[in-house]
């Protein structure tokens, strides 16, 4: 079996992308990472909820406590989750994005983080697609790596994750307090209860 990387041992980049669907996404699957990395420079895409009047003003707070840039789309986020086009998320992307080029790219999985939400897996697609044209370009691309057993169990990490980050307490904790204080979730709610100690994350790299 192949040996996990030791990505804190590696860490030597230096302009990294968030790219998720939702306002709490990037502090769900990977905001431990983030908080972990000050010294980077990190930009978080939101693709939907630009026009919220609860969660748009909580996301642009989170930017901060994160030390980020952020940037919010209105991508249609309505219950029926009508299938979007491909190519209408990619171009979604692209205007949000203020540049093509970074180290890492981190985003949802093709096929999600929990059973079940489309836009999630459509995310996830519309980057590996660009990514794969090379209209953005990243040394490595991360997906988050959770699975929730078809709703059997709260969203935990892939046990055969490329890539799984062991947060300290103060930064699990700092995690936590984003969720529940500044985005309001309450504490027994499905995003405070979920809120993983452990990040895990497929790398889209032969050297992953």
């Amino acid at each position: 079996m192949t040996p996990k990387p030791d990505v804190e041992a590696d860490w030597n980049d230096k302009h990294c992308a968030v790219i998720v669907a939702h306002p709490d996404d990037e502090t769900l699957w990977a905001g431990g990472t983030i908080l972990m990395h000050p010294e980077t420079n990190w930009t978080i895409v939101s693709l939907c909820r630009k026009s919220d009047p609860d969660r748009a003003p909580k996301f642009l707070q989170v930017v901060k406590e994160l030390n980020a840039e952020g940037f919010m789309g209105d991508m249609d986020d309505e219950p029926e989750q009508t299938p979007l086009y491909n190519q209408k998320v990619q171009n979604a992307i692209m205007e949000l994005i203020p540049t093509d080029t970074y180290d890492l790219i981190i985003t949802h999985s093709t096929a999600g983080e929990y059973t079940r939400h489309l836009r999630h897996e459509e995310t996830a697609k519309a980057v590996l697609a660009l990514w794969n044209a090379d209209s953005l370009i990243a040394e490595q691309l991360w997906a988050f790596a959770y699975e929730d057993g078809n709703k059997k169990y709260l969203p935990k990490p892939e046990k055969n994750a490329d890539i799984q980050v062991e947060l300290p307490r103060k930064i699990w904790q700092k995690k936590c307090q984003i969720i529940t204080d500044v985005y309001g979730f309450d504490k027994d709610s499905f995003e405070a209860k979920t809120t993983p100690r452990r990040e895990a994350f497929w790398c889209f790299r032969p050297a992953c």
